[in-house]
């Protein structure tokens, strides 16, 4: 899921653990606890980029990670706030977190407004005057208190703060390695997109509305609890949804003939109505785009695997990796200037369809170095190019609104 959905869940957990006890202290520390399996991005600087996707919601999204990370975070939590240089940490602990609320603001708006950069140059002196005003009240003034909180509590909100995580992620299309070190089975159940502003927003408000009130205040723990519980009905909504479709996809499949090895359906970005259907027919991949407002047949149209483009691909290590990452729904395409791109069709297309490239959601470009060398991985991409992005989002919009008469005539 999303940082923000994520930020959002762990400090609500923070404020069910430890609210009553250290105030607004739970739900900081629970957005912390809800950001830190999410830094394995950080692979990106020392890994190559074929071992950062499969690094990726791998140990630090497991049950393993889970109970030691919890031990170590709850433990090193409870020492620094018995440090005497405690200001200092604490600050430094602050401005960290900033940073990492940075990525989260320039990730939204880049998904609205690619290219921008004036959010982080607006961003950057306003958190820089925040800390040091927040740093003269809190620490250096002299009242302040150590929170009423040891190291069992901090270490239960790490936990839980840990384990909603992953299991949010479960949730998602994307797959997440919950039993590492000892498999790399990704459980991924798909049934929420992994950006959902109907999950998100309406959980941030009764966030920010409980956070008003003071730490003994009922109405504090009321508005946090109707927050969680959206969070569980909303995913429940999602899960109904999943099994609803599953089934309309699997009766359009049978009473249109086709025999097929496996289907999979994933809902797409922004919403939980319009979902992205591939089946695998052994021989070709079918495309399908299906709103539960629809009121005609589900068209499927046929898109090539593309294995013919490819040499060694049962034994080549490039191609293993992304079959595996990929739960096999993958194909190859040659875009117009010759390289090899290889799509990952769990995220679907645009269209419904394959009507260029450009129009898969999840891709990969790789380095054909010959039949005698493995593949190199050059990267991967998700979303619509830049100068496509705004149309692009537009018709998936107006696709999640149901067919229209034109649709059905194409």
């Amino acid at each position: 899921m999303d940082s923000l959905s994520q930020i959002v869940l762990g400090a609500a957990v923070g404020e069910a653990v430890l609210g009553r006890r250290i105030g607004n202290r739970a739900m900081i520390w629970g957005a912390v606890a809800g950001t830190i399996p999410d830094m394995d991005v950080l692979g990106q600087y020392f890994l190559s980029e074929l071992d950062n996707l499969a690094f990726h919601r791998g140990i630090s999204h497991s049950l393993v990670f889970c109970v030691v990370g919890a031990l170590v975070f709850g433990w090193v939590t409870d020492r620094l706030y018995g440090s005497r240089h405690h200001a200092w940490l604490a600050l430094g602990t602050k401005a960290a977190s900033a940073v990492v609320v940075g990525f989260v603001v320039n990730f939204l708006f880049q998904i609205f407004a690619p290219g921008s950069w004036w959010p982080v140059a607006v961003y950057i002196p306003l958190v820089a005057f925040g800390l040091w005003r927040h740093g003269q009240r809190r620490y250096f003034s002299g009242d302040w208190k150590a929170p009423d909180a040891d190291v069992r509590g901090w270490v239960l909100l790490f936990f839980w703060g840990f384990l909603t995580h992953v299991l949010l992620d479960c949730f998602t299309t994307y797959g997440t390695q919950i039993f590492a070190p000892f498999s790399d089975v990704r459980v991924a159940w798909g049934t929420v997109s992994v950006v959902d502003p109907l999950y998100t927003f309406p959980f941030l408000v009764c966030l920010l509305i409980a956070a008003r009130f003071a730490r003994h205040d009922s109405r504090r723990r009321v508005w946090n609890w109707v927050g969680l519980g959206w969070s569980c009905l909303y995913l429940t909504l999602t899960a109904l949804n999943y099994h609803q479709v599953h089934r309309t996809i699997e009766g359009s499949l049978h009473e249109q003939g086709m025999n097929y090895k496996k289907f999979l359906i994933t809902p797409t970005i922004f919403n939980n109505l319009l979902w992205n259907v591939v089946v695998d027919t052994e021989e070709t991949f079918l495309l399908a785009q299906y709103s539960i407002l629809d009121e005609i047949p589900i068209a499927f149209h046929p898109t090539s695997k593309g294995y013919e483009l490819l040499h060694h691909l049962d034994t080549d290590e490039t191609l293993g990796v992304l079959r595996w990452f990929s739960d096999g729904y993958l194909n190859a395409v040659r875009r117009d200037d010759g390289s090899l791109q290889l799509n990952d069709l769990r995220f679907g297309t645009f269209s419904g369809r394959s009507k260029d490239a450009d129009d898969y959601i999840f891709r990969f470009k790789l380095i054909d170095h010959g039949p005698q060398e493995t593949y190199g991985f050059e990267r991967a991409q998700g979303g619509p190019p830049d100068e496509k992005a705004e149309d692009m989002m537009l018709q998936l919009f107006d696709r999640a609104c149901g067919r229209s008469l034109e649709d059905a005539a194409m």
